[in-house]
């Protein structure tokens, strides 16, 4: 495990440049694939991305929201004495970032939006209090829980509802025959365990470990608040928890009203929300919680300027119908039994040159519906496995880690390598079981 350890760590070391570059060139790799697989004209190809350069905007923004709120909350006092407690439990690295594993993996269940924020936190903290620990890999570790399907994941969700934009196409297919379904429970358990028992493995020894090193003493103003002596009107305003409290039960209240209607529903809205309230009520005053975003806006920068860029791509692969082209080659190869593994893999390789899920199935979705129907292949199978797939090779695309990233200061370069294996391992693992379950259940 060493051995391959290292053989990927060099190469993505040498090969693999700053995330920001990457979205970069890969949009180039689209652009000629969409001229010389696609037939579309240079000026066609440049119009697609300029028409979905600013699709993501709206996400773009709910994304750095989730990461400022998120880090916002870490930053309370609250919230360092539970990350303190935690991170005394393990009594050695490997045991940390077991630890730090099925925390990011749980919490991702839940919500991804959550578990990508908790676990990026819990991972740094680790890293910060264990001593020993090879940083780059427990973030890794932190992330490697993004590939769980739970009940946040849009495409199954989406697909259960009365009215969704293919049911037409395919109907609805009820959650429990899909999230909750026997096989795809026993995949999401064999995940977490070949997940953690993995990253157990990967901790290094001697001169390969990159312990924590925490370049932020700005910190250190959250916790103790200045005495200020013969306050301005402004100052007493500013340094008044009674602010926080009154505004915070605007939000509050709101949670309660919507979660007695709806029930703990949670999307990314309310991830938000429920971050900004807790954080806005856990710190002290206004001005601990300015100094806490002012730590966490250096984080979001690569959201920022990198979400556009993948935008402008999806407009290339949707409008040159290149996605078109890739699924209906996995569709003729395919037969109903081997066809939720090439709907999986298919998923996977769009995902990586449009890393939205919701935008993928959009474009994709109707193509793969079509063709189970038309083989008699699993309605229900079909749509997990694209949303495996569509999770399967976010752990290579840093488009997804750059929350992740942020918080703990880290290039895509660090972390790449252990994804590269996770993702060898959990892609035989998840193609393994939907042949089985496509081969003999259907």
């Amino acid at each position: 495990m060493q051995r391959l350890t290292r053989f990927f760590l060099k190469l993505i070391q040498q090969y693999l440049p700053d995330a920001y570059i990457l979205a970069i060139l890969l949009s180039f790799i689209v652009f000629a694939m969409g001229i010389f697989i696609a037939g579309k004209s240079p000026l066609d190809m440049i119009q697609y991305w300029g028409k979905g350069y600013p699709s993501l905007f709206k996400f773009g923004m709910q994304m750095v929201m989730v990461l400022l709120t998120g880090y916002i909350l870490a930053l309370t006092p609250v919230a360092k004495k539970i990350l303190n407690k935690i991170t005394s439990i393990p009594k050695s690295p490997s045991q940390a970032i077991a630890l730090t594993a099925a925390t990011s993996f749980f919490a991702c269940y839940i919500n991804w939006g959550f578990g990508l924020v908790a676990g990026a936190f819990l991972a740094r903290e680790m890293g910060r209090k264990v001593k020993g620990v090879h940083f780059p890999l427990i973030i890794a570790a932190a992330y490697g829980g993004e590939i769980v399907r739970g009940p946040s994941s849009s495409i199954p969700l989406v697909s259960a509802t009365k009215g969704h934009f293919m049911e037409k196409i395919m109907g609805t297919v009820p959650v429990t025959e899909k999230l909750y379904a026997g096989w795809n429970i026993l995949l999401s358990v064999v995940i977490l365990a070949l997940l953690v028992f993995l990253y157990y493995k990967m901790q290094p020894t001697g001169d390969e470990i990159v312990e924590f090193v925490d370049e932020t003493a700005a910190t250190a103003k959250t916790e103790e608040p200045k005495v200020i002596k013969n306050m301005t009107f402004a100052e007493t305003l500013e340094n008044s928890y009674l602010i926080n409290f009154a505004f915070g039960l605007l939000p509050l209240i709101y949670l309660a009203l919507n979660f007695k209607k709806l029930g703990f529903n949670l999307n990314l809205d309310l991830v938000i929300l429920i971050f900004l309230t807790f954080g806005i009520f856990l710190h002290r005053n206004p001005m601990t919680y300015l100094a806490a975003l002012k730590e966490a806006v250096t984080a979001a920068r690569g959201i920022l300027i990198q979400f556009p860029i993948y935008a402008g791509m999806m407009g290339m692969m949707r409008s040159s119908g290149l996605v078109d082209i890739i699924a209906q080659w996995f569709v003729s190869i395919s037969t109903p039994h081997t066809f939720p593994v090439f709907t999986f893999w298919a998923a996977g390789i769009i995902n990586f040159f449009i890393p939205s899920g919701g935008g993928q199935w959009a474009i994709q979705g109707p193509i793969m519906m079509k063709a189970a129907a038309a083989l008699g292949a699993s309605k229900a199978q079909t749509i997990m496995a694209f949303a495996w797939g569509d999770a399967w090779t976010n752990q290579i695309q840093p488009f997804w880690a750059l929350p992740l990233l942020g918080v703990a200061g880290l290039s895509a370069r660090d972390i790449m390598g252990y994804c590269v294996i996770w993702t060898i391992v959990s892609g035989i693992a998840i193609s393994a079981m939907l042949f089985f379950t496509g081969f003999f259940l259907y």
